[in-house]
């Protein structure tokens, strides 16, 4: 199991600057030489990749060659820049599209996470593409897919189905490359919504590190608007309920998503957005990382995309860089200690336990409130009940008082 580095590591999800995702069904080398050369340049050391499933997996028994050859392509050239890169393998959701092969749907519909030919394709899939991005050394981990649990309800799944899905599927990428960290990549409906099947059980146990993923339109925003203290604490908030869920208090929590969006945060406001965010975030020993989200603004020529997906950058689509870009590299270029002696706010939630009482720590909760308040006196950890009497626990953590809610 992988303990979090001395620092975290900074990064981005590249969103290629030429056609989007589209990019990929052209040459996507050419494009991502050019937009990995931005991301270096300010001090990133990774980027987050993302080929589209059904481009390569157009059949349930064809793996298209140049669509694995294309993968490699922008692998080798993240290479060139010195980016070490993450491999999404199941897209799956992206920006408010779904992405899937025409052998799932129409008069072929069948579920992803129950179909059994389906599953038995994905096998095909994901063993191929991870032996083959295992032949680059600067490919680190793989994760299934991006938000996988954004294809519920399209298609269903219950509980146990949803984790034995991801299960299978991370052995099998475990198996095609011992070396990599294998992950489970879910949107925070797994944290704070009590019906979804998705369970934060599974973001903790399944995989070699915890990923969340902070968006504040998902309310927070509206709790305190774009620089209050729910707002930019929100990231720091995910990565303590994940440590708080875990069973292993050393378990990594790579913040694999995080972005400014508008208009929950105007573009006046983004710089100081990001800084405050991370100023917030990064002290916490859990993290492992933080990959923003994204690296390259969205073309306006392409249509039928929400409106907050289009100014998500790092960078403009022509390749200026922005004013968040800016914090974001500050805070890559500065030292940064973990904050080893911190309180705790006990949470009578154990989401591991109990995933039907998750809308007790949703933004806007009781309890939620309450560790924002306390936490703008410093870094504030969460631990649950059962754990607030276990010293081992507690100081693995760094957790040095333990705090009642009031």
């Amino acid at each position: 199991m992988p303990h979090p580095p001395a620092r975290p590591r900074f990064g981005a999800n590249h969103v290629p600057s030429a056609g989007w995702f589209y990019g990929w069904l052209d040459d996507p080398a050419e494009t991502a030489r050019r937009d990995f050369e931005d991301l270096a340049g300010i001090g990133l050391d990774h980027v987050r990749i993302f080929p589209v499933w059904p481009w390569i997996q157009p059949n349930r028994t064809l793996i298209r060659r140049r669509g694995v050859a294309d993968l490699l392509a922008v692998i080798d050239a993240a290479a060139e820049f010195g980016l070490s890169v993450a491999v999404d393998l199941l897209q799956g959701h992206l920006s408010s599209f779904d992405f899937l092969p025409s052998w799932v749907l129409t008069w072929h519909r069948r579920g992803v996470f129950t179909d059994p030919e389906v599953r038995a394709g994905l096998v095909t899939y994901v063993d191929t593409l991870t032996r083959a991005v295992a032949t680059r050394d600067n490919v680190f981990a793989v994760t299934l897919g991006n938000e996988v649990n954004n294809l519920y309800p399209a298609s269903p799944a219950t509980p146990g189905a949803a984790r034995e899905w991801a299960a299978e599927l991370l052995g099998v990428a475990r198996a095609a490359a011992p070396g990599l960290l294998t992950l489970h990549s879910l949107y925070d409906a797994t944290w704070y919504d009590p019906e979804h099947p998705f369970h934060p059980a599974d973001n903790v146990d399944l995989g070699d590190l915890t990923t969340v993923h902070s968006w504040v339109f998902n309310g927070v925003s509206a709790l305190d608007g774009p620089l209050g203290p729910a707002t930019v604490t929100h990231a720091d908030y995910l990565v303590e309920l994940a440590a708080a869920t875990s069973p292993d208090p050393a378990r990594p929590v790579w913040l694999q998503e995080v972005g400014a969006p508008r208009p929950d945060v105007p573009e006046a406001d983004a710089p100081e957005f990001v800084r405050r965010l991370l100023d917030a975030v990064t002290p916490n020993p859990a993290l492992w990382g933080v990959t923003w989200w994204c690296s390259h603004d969205l073309d306006r020529s392409l249509a039928d995309f929400p409106e907050r997906e289009y100014d998500l950058g790092l960078f403009t689509a022509d390749h200026r860089i922005k004013p968040a870009a800016r914090e974001l590299a500050a805070a890559a270029g500065r030292p940064h200690a973990p904050a080893r002696h911190r309180p705790a706010l006990v949470c009578e939630v154990d989401l591991r336990s109990e995933p039907e009482r998750r809308a007790e720590v949703a933004p806007g909760s009781a309890f939620h409130a309450e560790w924002v308040r306390l936490r703008e006196s410093g870094p504030l950890a969460i631990v649950t009940a059962a754990r607030a009497g276990d010293p081992a626990h507690l100081a693995a953590r760094g957790i040095d008082a333990v705090l009642d809610r009031l």
